[in-house]
């Protein structure tokens, strides 16, 4: 098993990744819950492949636990979505010495992690991803947020969670599209902070979590929650380092909400982003020329497609809700190479330009 540890300025909590932990996930949460009840959010989906084996581990704990099973998908992460967990924490007297536990993916844990922060102004809460994008990602770090009509992610807070209990084995249950997406975070951390772990993902052709690629992912997610918690240890509330995870999700985040959230997924809308962002910068005279190709390859390696085929010039709209944007322009994350990030402000006009002629 692997234990990192997320140090931030007022606590710091515990990373583990390790095959089973799903069976030791009672005795894991325990000690979070002081004589409450852990309220799981989950989807239909997550819930549907590990009900029987997540109630045998908390019944084994003798805790307490009720399942809210939602539908699965993005349209979950929404003011209905939350309202709906509101009502349900109030039925349940959930306290507030009780437990939010997010178990499923991206949607799941952004949700369960703001309706957490807000119910009775912050219960406990936890992560339990079951997806590669979130293991490797979105459940570390303490962003939560919902959806709004008007763009990606636009209500939200910074929440951090008591524990992030991470089992590998969930992959297995994965559609290999599911896979892909994951991959599409994984590339991002290699493109902005790691050159070792972006030439260690061109080899392999096969996203599929196999017997033999599946150690190899549990690496990879242990490399990408070691880098994420360093950066996220640094700058907890994203004002500058942080700020450069958000490579490809500028770009990306505008396709999404230019899709309605739905036909596009969130690691494929990423795929488009980061090499409509590399393309950006090579054209501004900003990226070494090349590097945006060398992410073509790289996506294109584990079955994502690189070059989005919708509207570039659509985008424009969606881009100017980013949370980023502000005084003309957009603070937009660059590559200056593989391996090395950095913030630039871009004007609405350069950008209006370069998406007239990408």
């Amino acid at each position: 098993m692997k234990n990192l540890t997320v140090e931030l300025k007022e606590k710091k909590y515990d990373i583990l990744i390790g095959e089973g932990l799903l069976d030791k996930l009672g005795e894991l949460l325990a000690p979070f819950c002081q004589d409450g009840v852990i309220a799981v959010v989950t989807d239909e989906n997550v819930w549907g492949l590990y009900r029987e084996r997540f109630f045998s581990s908390l019944s084994r704990a003798e805790v307490a636990f009720e399942a809210i099973v939602l539908p699965a998908g993005e349209a979950s992460k929404s003011l209905d979505g939350l309202s709906g967990l509101y009502d349900t924490f109030a039925r349940l007297s959930l306290p507030r010495d009780g437990l939010v536990a997010a178990f499923g993916g991206g949607v799941v844990g952004d949700l369960c992690g703001l309706a957490a922060a807000t119910w009775m102004r912050g219960v406990g809460f936890a992560q339990v991803p079951t997806t590669l994008l979130a293991q490797v990602d979105s459940s570390v770090g303490g962003k939560t947020a919902i959806n709004l009509v008007h763009g990606k992610n636009l209500v939200g807070a910074f929440y951090q969670p008591k524990i992030v209990v991470i089992d590998p084995s969930t992959l297995d249950s994965l559609p290999e599209r599911e896979v892909r997406c994951g991959m599409a975070e994984v590339i991002k951390y290699g493109a902005i902070r790691s050159t070792g772990l972006f030439a260690s993902l061109a080899p392999s052709a096969s996203p599929e979590p196999t017997e033999e690629t599946g150690a190899a992912l549990a690496d990879v997610i242990g490399d990408c929650c070691r880098i994420k918690s360093e950066i996220v240890s640094r700058d907890e509330h994203d004002f500058g380092e942080r700020m450069l995870l958000n490579f490809g999700h500028t770009f990306g985040h505008a396709i999404e909400k230019q899709s309605g959230f739905a036909p596009c997924r969130h690691g494929e809308a990423v795929s488009f982003g980061m090499v409509l962002a590399a393309g950006l910068g090579e054209r501004m005279g900003l990226t070494e020329p090349g590097t945006a190709d060398s992410l073509r390859r790289a996506l294109s390696l584990h079955g994502l497609d690189a070059d989005y085929k919708g509207e570039l010039p659509a985008l424009l709209p969606a881009l100017s809700m980013d949370k980023k944007s502000g005084s003309g322009g957009v603070r937009m994350i660059m590559l200056r190479r593989i391996g090395e990030a950095f913030v630039q402000r871009v004007g609405f006009d350069e950008i209006k330009k370069f998406l007239a002629n990408a």
